[in-house]
């Protein structure tokens, strides 16, 4: 059996596959939720980019892309926090990162917390702490940084996109931030 590199295939389609392929398979993604932590591991800020979403308007978001063809996951999470938060961002990934949650992003409003109007995609969604300067990248405008009690206030989460707010409440959840 012959190996199939990412040369031989590529690692994007063009728009019109990629619309294709929405409409007829779940698409893998991953969510970050970039966070600053104390000296104890303790959240003590998550960041939020601030953007222009698909239908106008600023809001909120967070780290989020696709998983590339032969892509790892730990390499998809890197690749994602260096292009929206800046290469001097310096994200402590593990090296076996496990999600906090998965996350089913369905076209149709309503099925679950997370929406998607162009396809549907599961996200694999970590909590990642990051320790150096970040910066605004590509699309995004600012990036905010909210304490665990400011950034649950309904103000902030109502300012999110996509299920977003959904992901910080569960990120705080799980690891025992949410008051």
């Amino acid at each position: 059996m012959s190996e199939v590199g990412t040369d031989d295939i590529g690692s994007w389609f063009s728009p019109e596959e990629l619309a294709v392929i929405r409409r007829r398979l779940p698409i893998l993604y991953v969510d970050v939720v970039p966070v600053r932590v104390d000296a104890d591991g303790a959240i003590t800020a998550i960041g939020t980019l601030l953007r222009t979403p698909r239908k106008g308007g600023i809001q909120r978001a967070l780290v989020s892309g696709r998983v590339m063809y032969h892509e790892r996951i730990r390499d998809a999470l890197a690749r994602h926090l260096d292009k929206d938060l800046g290469p001097m961002a310096l994200p402590r990934i593990p090296v076996s990162p496990v999600p906090f949650t998965v996350a089913e992003y369905f076209p149709t409003p309503g099925i679950t917390a997370y929406h998607d109007p162009r396809q549907h995609a599961v996200s694999l969604a970590y909590i990642v702490p990051v320790e150096g300067d970040c910066q605004p990248q590509q699309d995004a405008l600012d990036i905010a940084w909210f304490t665990p009690e400011q950034i649950i206030e309904p103000e902030v989460l109502g300012e999110m996109v996509d299920g977003h707010a959904a992901l910080i409440r569960t990120a705080l959840a799980v690891s025992g931030r949410l008051t």
